[in-house]
């Protein structure tokens, strides 16, 4: 079977859309949340889209085909919030392992089944890293500045046990994505080494996704997309790119930046838009899909797809759109030293 690495070289790759956007359409209770294992929990749990990895497994790996047949050559695993950090928000951090591990075998599944129908073109598992709801970089206290939530091997600890949940129930990529604060994503940068290095276990791709916060330029903990490329390249990533924050219009100058930078592949999968003032995406998969055809003739991506707002519709538009455009070449790196 071709490798991620191989299919890479041979088009431009594509990652699957929004998750919560297509949950959103299943219009879930209190009740479908819970189901029968957490029918008495102490907490209200709607909106703890990771928990749907157990109480409602047939919702996700439905999503996971629709995005699939529509033509992603990569899906992420339901696992955004899925550590014991973010997790604490509901009072399940004990369940942190168990949701990646069914998260990672949901989706695997989901693929397996679609690689099986055209062997000539595998379908990937990523296994999805979000960026924690506390901060290493930034206080939340803005009477001091030096307070911290949350400490370096705190955030390490609680990404270990996310990516051993994520190897262990499959997955063959794993993406650290919406990074607003890098000192988060160094944290998972160490959690992966150190996991692979005592585990034995031979080391996973790693994709690296951050999120320029406004027309700035920079990442919510201030620093500009160079200075961020520069931060994580030590991970020597399969992939660095940006995420979410931004619809594809306005991500087009730091697409083209990283793209004249990075010497791995480019990713690029950005909001259908902006938000309106109800906070919902108006931009139509026709709009996205040309927006990301101009990121991919003027040669800036190896992978495209779709963040907050984005459907299968939009993923399939955009599939359409770039499947006869040859990838970004990787640039020739030049000894400086010589």
């Amino acid at each position: 079977m071709k490798s991620l690495q191989d299919c890479a070289n041979e088009r431009v790759l594509i990652i699957d859309g929004a998750m919560g956007t297509m949950i959103q359409r299943y219009k879930l209770q209190e009740a479908d949340y819970r189901g029968t294992r957490f029918a008495d929990y102490h907490m209200d749990l709607k909106g703890n889209n990771d928990l749907l990895n157990l109480t409602q497994p047939q919702i996700i790996e439905a999503i996971h085909k629709e995005y699939l047949e529509a033509g992603a050559d990569i899906i992420e695993t339901n696992t955004f919030s899925s550590t014991s950090i973010a997790m604490a928000d509901y009072d399940m951090q004990a369940l942190a392992y168990e949701l990646n591990v069914a998260a990672a075998q949901l989706a695997k599944r989901a693929a397996t089944e679609y690689t099986a129908k055209n062997p000539d073109r595998p379908r990937f598992v990523a296994g999805a890293i979000g960026p924690l709801n506390k901060t290493l970089s930034l206080s939340p206290d803005v009477n001091n500045p030096g307070y911290r939530s949350v400490s370096f091997d705190e955030v390490a600890e609680a990404y270990e046990e996310q990516i051993k949940g994520l190897s262990d129930g499959g997955v063959d990529i794993l993406l650290i994505e919406t990074i607003f604060d890098t000192l988060n994503c160094k944290a998972a940068i160490y959690a992966i080494k150190k996991y692979f290095r005592e585990s034995g276990k031979p080391e996973l791709p790693v994709m690296i996704s951050g999120t320029i916060t406004d027309a700035s330029g920079r990442t919510l903990s201030g620093q500009t997309l160079e200075a961020f490329y520069i931060s994580v390249m030590h991970a020597n990533p399969f992939s660095v790119g940006l995420n979410c924050a931004l619809g594809g219009q306005q991500m087009r100058p730091y697409v083209e930046e990283l793209s004249n930078i990075a010497s791995c592949y480019v990713s690029c999968y950005p909001n259908a838009g902006l938000p309106n003032a109800f906070g919902e995406y108006d931009e139509e998969p026709e709009d996205t899909a040309c927006i990301i055809e101009d990121f991919a003739s003027s040669g800036f991506v190896n992978i495209v797809g779709g963040c907050c707002g984005t459907t299968p519709d939009h993923i399939r538009h955009i599939a359409q759109h770039v499947k006869n455009i040859a990838p970004r070449r990787k640039p020739e790196l030049v000894d400086t030293l010589a």
